[in-house]
């Protein structure tokens, strides 16, 4: 398919589908707390606790305990939060965080990174994965409840298309 007729159909125009940003914290109580008062912070919505799948004896996790928070940001809100999400990464990432299905993901280090949140000694310094996901339209058809469908591979976001993506609307350098 050409250059040209890729523009113009609008089902091969990309976008972000969601972005998903998680605290791992490995402990539960007060630093539950802290990582949900981070991630409020950085997202502006209520972020949601994620449980231990199993129990680990040797890290003193038992099945079923909070152990991380996670917040999905989907809509108009994800471009501004991506945007401040890469000036804590100085708007450069490696290649190999983008995959060969349209996922872009990585990792912030310290969230005093990202522009306009504070250090507060109260919280300390918390890391977090980001992790986005591009698509096209029709993508929606794996997902539904009734008479779910595949999306075909030529219909898929490839790993050149998301770098291209992210290089023209958020102005990022791959290395």
């Amino acid at each position: 398919m050409s250059q040209a007729a890729m523009q113009q159909n609008p089902m091969r125009k990309i976008r972000v589908g969601k972005v998903v940003v998680n605290i791992g914290l490995g402990k539960s109580g007060e630093a539950i707390e802290r990582g949900k008062k981070v991630l409020q912070q950085v997202t502006g919505q209520t972020p949601t606790q994620t449980k231990a799948k199993r129990s680990i004896r040797d890290f003193g996790i038992h099945e079923g305990e909070p152990i991380g928070v996670v917040v999905t940001v989907r809509g108009d809100g994800t471009t501004p939060l991506i945007e401040k999400l890469l000036a804590a990464r100085e708007k450069k990432l490696q290649e190999s965080c983008f995959d060969s299905r349209g996922s872009v993901s990585f990792g912030i280090k310290e969230h005093i990174e990202v522009p306009g949140i504070r250090y507060d000694p109260a919280i300390g310094i918390l890391g977090m994965n980001v992790s986005i996901l591009l698509e096209r339209p029709g993508f929606s058809v794996a997902r539904r409840g009734r008479r779910t469908s595949r999306v075909g591979k030529s219909h898929l976001v490839s790993r050149e298309e998301a770098v291209q993506y992210f290089n023209e609307n958020f102005g990022v350098t791959v290395q």
